[in-house]
């Protein structure tokens, strides 16, 4: 089903910002195709089994004239970041770029090639090696670096190299020290909640087109191929730390809490090049992302781009990242960073200015505004993160979700305050008729806030699921940040009853796998239900050939895990001696309970009864829980 047309308010807002004289800039244009070597061609990546698992292609409507329904400036922003192909950087420097969400970055060493962040999947990763392979040689991989702890930087590994190199030792990976255990982790506890957001977020089930799905600001949208995981080698564990690996020599600055819980930038002082990782693109990033994640640290953030610019800063003549284009030249490159970080530190300086005289999350975003220097920067403009909820975001981080007024302290869930509040403005039908009024007015905020209630009071009411679903096309319509159109278009298309799924999680057996025994733990503790648990009293304790054991205990409807022979463990239940392998196959639910007590390498002593009792309790979470209904 095809999305409506523009409506006169967003066409006439389109024609304000398009009449903005900073659409003659054309630098951006010149940089990003700056190096330019060859496109893959056709640019259609399948998996083994021919599903398509990336299609650039499908972003060619973005060559034609701008139309009525994307945002200007996210039009210009998406058909950059659609360009690709293989480019050079500096001499020995080639980036592979528009082949996923993020670049890969590849150095040219003394026997083979370097590969920084090896895109989302295994089979995009494969394809942008053979495009620079095409073009520069059959050169090996010796290294691989992961910048951060994010998905789309480390899951292609396994379509540039292999577990066995890395084990033979012929390919180190390096990574920023806590890298493991922020991958797994993120991808696991939250990550049915965070896969079905993600699907909104990058708009994996719109079509591609102006009144559709057009980009994520960041890059088009993730590819859908498999997430694969190589455990790193090598911690970088402090600023300054220089590593050479075939011949190419890497300087490092840690930065933990910032893009990314683990992070690092790096100088490749050989070449004067600067990789700043995804701590300085060409957009406003996320301080929380829309599909959820831990709350991001701007002040730190700031603070190590000042770092960044005082350690680098005369040492290097290009500034490159994980997305986007690079920035050459070293005066260019110094204002470009030095405006990423002072965009972050006044949101997260004006926004702790106006929290403490008063005033809420939601206030400060609707009347903060950026210095006009900043404004007028087009890499500071909100195409993946935005002003708005960026700023909610560090109200989040340092006051909570209580705003302080007593009245919102103990709200009624969405579908009792709908019921009542619709009640309150005389019904169902006079809501829509004011609603329908609003939105002929333009005012889309309003319409998409109030008819929402009809919608959870009722969610049969196909007038007002219409309606809601009209509001939304038109606020996606006129949003410049890339995610925030794609989770309105989302929420229009579920809403007029078009199925939208999950469509790819990064929670792979190769993220899986990667576990630490604790964290299996705690990864099943998120899924205990625990009402049903409340009055069960069960501890099993595993025995391993070559750890401490571990004991499971079940009590208040709380599962622990406690190594060795710790007092809190208890009196166990039942006891098995097993392999490692077995047990984690027991944790990940590959190998249920039943069918481990049968195998003879498993011993047990004690209730058998009590192995399966313990897993019973598991609850299911689900991909596909609604997002804009009840």
């Amino acid at each position: 089903m095809e999305n409506g047309p523009g409506h006169d308010a967003s066409r006439a807002a389109h024609r304000a910002a398009r009449d903005s004289d900073a659409f003659a800039d054309r630098a951006d244009f010149d940089d990003a195709t700056r190096g330019f070597v060859a496109a893959l061609e056709p640019c259609v990546i399948t998996a083994e089994d021919g599903n398509v698992v990336w299609d650039g292609d499908a972003y060619a409507f973005l060559n034609g004239d701008l139309p009525d329904t994307v945002h200007p400036s996210l039009w210009r922003q998406s058909r950059l970041v659609a360009l690709q192909g293989l480019f050079r950087v500096v001499d020995g420097v080639y980036q592979v770029r528009g082949l996923d969400l993020s670049n890969m970055t590849l150095v040219e060493g003394e026997r083979g090639v370097v590969v920084i962040d090896p895109l989302i999947s295994e089979e995009t990763a494969a394809a942008a090696l053979a495009l620079y392979r095409a073009h520069r040689g059959d050169r090996p991989v010796t290294g691989v670096l992961y910048t951060h702890s994010h998905a789309d930087h480390f899951g292609g590994v396994k379509g540039v190299t292999t577990q066995a190199e890395v084990d033979a030792g012929r390919v180190p990976v390096l990574a920023p020290e806590g890298f493991l255990e922020h991958a797994v982790s993120e991808n696991v506890y939250a990550g049915t909640a965070m896969a079905r957001r993600a699907g909104y977020m990058y708009g994996a089930g719109l079509p591609k087109g102006p009144r559709g799905q057009v980009g994520a600001g960041l890059g088009q949208t993730t590819s859908t191929g498999r997430v694969t995981l190589i455990p790193p080698t090598v911690d970088i564990t402090r600023t300054g730390q220089e590593e050479t690996v075939d011949g190419v020599r890497m300087v490092f600055q840690l930065t933990p809490g910032t893009e990314a819980p683990a992070e690092f930038n790096l100088l490749l002082p050989d070449h004067r090049a600067l990789c700043m990782a995804e701590n300085a693109t060409h957009t406003l990033h996320n301080l929380l992302t829309l599909r959820g994640a831990l709350v991001r640290d701007p002040h730190a953030w700031a603070t190590y781009l000042t770092e960044s610019i005082a350690l680098f800063g005369d040492e290097c003549d290009v500034v490159f990242a994980s997305h986007h284009w690079p920035t050459w030249g070293r005066e260019r490159a110094m204002s470009y960073l030095t405006q990423q970080r002072d965009l972050y530190a006044y949101l997260h300086d004006q926004t702790v200015r106006l929290l403490n005289q008063g005033w809420t999350g939601a206030e400060i975003a609707e009347s903060l505004r950026m210095p006009p220097a900043l404004e007028a920067a087009w890499h500071t403009h909100g195409y993946y993160g935005s002003v708005s909820h960026n700023v909610k975001a560090v109200y989040q981080r340092y006051m909570g979700w209580f705003e302080g007024n007593p009245a919102l302290l103990w709200q009624h869930p969405p579908v009792a305050a709908a019921r009542r509040y619709v009640e309150f403005m005389g019904g169902a039908e006079e809501v829509l008729r004011r609603a329908r009024s609003s939105f002929e007015q333009g005012d889309f905020r309003w319409v998409a806030q109030v008819v929402d209630h009809v919608v959870f009071a009722d969610p049969s009411n196909a007038r007002a699921r219409e309606l809601q679903a009209d509001a939304l096309e038109q606020l996606g319509y006129g949003a410049e940040n890339g995610t925030w159109r794609n989770f309105y278009l989302t929420g229009a298309q579920e809403l007029r009853g078009e199925h939208v799924g999950t469509p790819a999680t990064v929670a792979s057996p190769d993220v899986l796998a990667a576990l630490s025994l604790d964290q299996l733990v705690d990864s099943l503790a998120v899924r205990i239900d625990g009402p049903r648990a409340w009055h069960a009293d069960v501890a099993v304790r595993f025995v391993l050939p070559d750890s401490d054991p571990l004991t499971l205990r079940l009590g208040n409807g709380v599962l622990t895990g406690v190594r060795g022979d710790n007092p809190a463990a208890g009196r166990p239940h039942a006891v098995l001696v097993l392999g490692e392998p077995l047990l984690r196959g027991l944790l990940l639910g590959a190998l249920p309970p039943a069918d481990l007590l049968r195998r003879e390498d498993v011993a047990l002593d004690g209730d058998p009864a009590v192995v399966a009792e313990l897993f019973a309790y598991l609850d299911s979470p689900d991909p596909d829980f609604p997002i804009v209904t009840p």
